[in-house]
């Protein structure tokens, strides 16, 4: 692994994405849409409970994970069956080098993606935060690399774009749906709480809440370890199963 190799690969990925404005909008602009969309359901909802004060924090994690997840997915892929992964790989660089490139590019991206949506959020739609906007906006960045980690692991076991964007129902789904957003964790089946205990997104909504609610810093600190833990594994499983092309 060389620092060089792996920075300009990450400065090729940034240039890549300059030029194609399509994707870039859609990463940028996409969750601060979704959110405001969100406020705009719930602005004159009747009932005790602000629904948007429930539900905004766990969907601030959701919303970069999921765009990162597939934009990373079928970039990657995209380059394996175009052939441009194989010759990357034909010069001195490594499978780790290229996917921390990726890694670093997409992070990058997904900071400036996240803070996007936090501040909106915070200071238009008027999301009440305890624990602070500096914290919220850091767990957003870590939850949205999450989703290009997993993105860039699962890319490996697709052949066509189409079958990248099917392992969202298989990968992210079910992650949306038992992390904890639509019922506590702990009022689940057994069997389903053991699965949600496994599931990184489960953390990162903890971590969102952890942080609504003004909880210990050092519970916000723990989860954000766990997901951490979660994007250097798949970063190594995608080095260990990145294909150089399409077969």
């Amino acid at each position: 692994m060389s620092p060089r190799i792996t920075l300009a690969v990450a400065g090729r990925v940034l240039v890549q994405l300059r030029r194609d404005h399509r994707t870039l909008a859609i990463m940028l602009v996409l969750p601060c849409a979704l959110m405001t969309l969100l406020w705009w359901m719930f602005d004159d909802a009747p009932g005790p409970v602000d629904q948007f004060q429930k539900l905004a924090p766990g969907l601030l994690a959701i919303f970069p994970f999921i765009v990162m997840f597939l934009v990373t997915s079928v970039t990657t892929l995209r380059e394996r069956s175009s052939g441009t992964l194989e010759r990357l790989l034909a010069m001195p660089m490594g499978k780790l080098d290229f996917l921390l490139g990726y890694a670093i590019a997409f992070g990058l991206v997904a900071a400036v993606q996240s803070a996007a949506a936090v501040l909106l959020s915070v200071g238009a739609l008027g999301l009440d935060i305890e624990g602070g906007v500096w914290l919220l906006t850091v767990v957003a960045v870590v939850d949205a690399v999450l989703g290009s980690a997993l993105g860039l692991f699962v890319s490996a076991f697709a052949r066509t774009e189409f079958q990248a964007v099917q392992f969202m129902p298989a990968v992210v789904v079910p992650q949306i749906l038992l992390c904890g957003l639509f019922m506590s964790r702990p009022l689940m089946p057994d069997v389903l709480e053991a699965i949600s205990n496994v599931l990184p997104l489960s953390y990162a909504v903890d971590a969102m809440t952890a942080v609504r609610d003004d909880t210990a810093t050092g519970d916000v600190w723990g989860d954000l370890g766990i997901v951490a833990a979660f994007v250097l594994a798949a970063l190594a499983l995608g080095a260990g199963t990145l294909r150089r092309r399409s077969d």
